[in-house]
């Protein structure tokens, strides 16, 4: 899950404020339960409190004396962290617990309510202490009642409560966590789906996004279809005026070359070389505009097997004569990203021209490559011929528009430069090189494929 993605965005800030939630809804929980617990605590001491009070009696003298001992036997056994202290002028009577140990009286004790503290005992024990003073029938003074408990049991109570909260907020984050990691993922599932929908316009597989999708996302898959519509409207138009501007130059062009045909002359020739030439450029600039356009065409697939195969074909008929045998080896579903006429364009064009020097035999190798990372894979063909070659010095000359090292054979010189700006379009390339395999040409092409 990427930072700037909005699965994180959401999760994140969903798990923050749960997040705190759960702490603030902890601590109060924890501080609460503290709470009951001490209270309920101290309603134990203030019951052996009124215990002991009921069994204080002041004899005739004021001497005061407890008739019993208390129910609890842990007051009996000294340092059991149960204790009870009297004191009044000084003198303290106490438990057998304490042993000879005493209490501190806590500060501001009173006789109309119960005086609550924390203390140290014997041993180093902490002590829930409450206190009151008291006035008992015959006595001249009043009396403080102290009585304290070991804090161990509440502090265990408390401790154990703390850990469960823990653990049991614990796992409740997790579960929210995990409960909102799938509502993300299930929220956001549309948008996989436009995503994937557009990988297969974009590969060729489908024409437009097509799907239920919710409210929200309905609008941006409508006006991506709108888009798409309009693109290739475009691009029908762009084919339409190419071939109106080819129909309408190439017949004003034809009825020149004829005429000059008819009277023939210095004027004539100069006409029909000129008329040769625009008709050229025409085409040249024709085929390279056309290019242009498709080159970026989304959803543009072509069978590269189909293609080559068809021109194989056709090409063995033509150059029937020479007895020229067309090897194909192409790997299956292989597509080219792009239109099927600009491929039929380059591979006809490096075809016919291997036809054109070959002696008898042309080789056609078709493979598809990884390519690099910013690029994506590539669809290779390689092209050989058992003719003369060229020579290394004239191998970038050939590339150049019009260029021709052989007046004798046909053509305009223009295939091999539509090939190469064809495959810039495409961010394709081109090289020449020998042929290991036949001794002639090899001509290597890389244009972009389908993953």
């Amino acid at each position: 899950m990427k930072l700037n993605s909005l699965a994180f965005r959401l999760i994140a800030g969903a798990g923050l404020w749960s997040g705190v939630a759960l702490l603030i809804g902890g601590i109060a929980l924890a501080a609460n339960f503290r709470d009951a617990v001490e209270r309920n605590y101290d309603k134990r001491l203030i019951l052996a409190w009124e215990s002991l009070v009921g069994l204080l009696e002041v004899g005739e003298e004021g001497a005061l004396t407890i008739s019993g001992p208390m129910a609890d036997p842990r007051f009996q056994q000294p340092f059991s962290g149960w204790y009870w202290q009297i004191s009044v002028g000084g003198a303290n009577l106490r438990s057998r617990s304490l042993w000879d140990e005493l209490l501190a009286v806590p500060p501001a004790v009173a006789a109309d309510d119960y005086t609550s503290a924390s203390g140290e005992g014997p041993d180093n024990q902490s002590l829930r202490v409450i206190a009151r003073n008291v006035t008992l029938p015959g006595a001249d003074q009043p009396y403080t009642l102290i009585l304290a408990a070991d804090q161990a049991e509440v502090i265990q109570q408390i401790a154990r409560f703390n850990t469960l909260l823990a653990r049991s907020f614990g796992l409740l984050a997790f579960g929210l966590v995990m409960a909102m990691v799938i509502q993300v993922r299930v929220g956001l599932s549309p948008l996989r789906h436009v995503r994937a929908a557009l990988a297969a316009i974009r590969t060729g597989r489908a024409e437009r996004l097509d799907g239920s999708f919710p409210a929200e996302i309905a609008p941006l898959a409508e006006e991506l279809n709108a888009l798409i519509g309009h693109n290739q409207q475009v691009l029908e138009r762009s084919r339409t005026q190419v071939g109106n501007l080819a129909h309408a130059l190439k017949t004003p062009l034809s009825v020149l070359t004829n005429e000059a045909e008819i009277e023939p002359g210095t004027l004539a020739d100069t006409v029909s070389r000129q008329a040769r030439i625009m008709r050229e450029q025409v085409d040249h600039y024709l085929a390279r505009a056309q290019a242009a356009a498709t080159s970026k065409v989304i959803g543009a697939r072509t069978n590269v097997g189909d293609v080559i195969d068809g021109l194989a074909r056709t090409l063995e008929r033509i150059y029937a004569d020479n007895n020229i045998e067309i090897n194909v080896q192409c790997t299956e579903g292989v597509f080219f990203r792009g239109e099927r006429q600009d491929l039929e364009e380059v591979i006809g064009n490096l075809l016919d021209n291997a036809c054109k020097w070959a002696e008898g035999k042309v080789s056609v190798t078709v493979a598809l490559l990884a390519g690099a990372p910013e690029k994506g894979p590539l669809v290779r063909t390689i092209i050989e011929d058992d003719g003369p070659g060229l020579a290394l010095e004239k191998r970038d000359e050939v590339l150049k528009r019009g260029a021709r090292l052989d007046e004798t054979m046909p053509g305009s010189g223009l295939g091999l430069s539509i090939v190469t700006e064809i495959a810039d379009l495409y961010g394709g390339h081109l090289s020449l090189g020998r042929s290991n395999a036949l001794g002639g040409l090899a001509v290597q092409l890389d244009l972009p494929a389908l993953d």
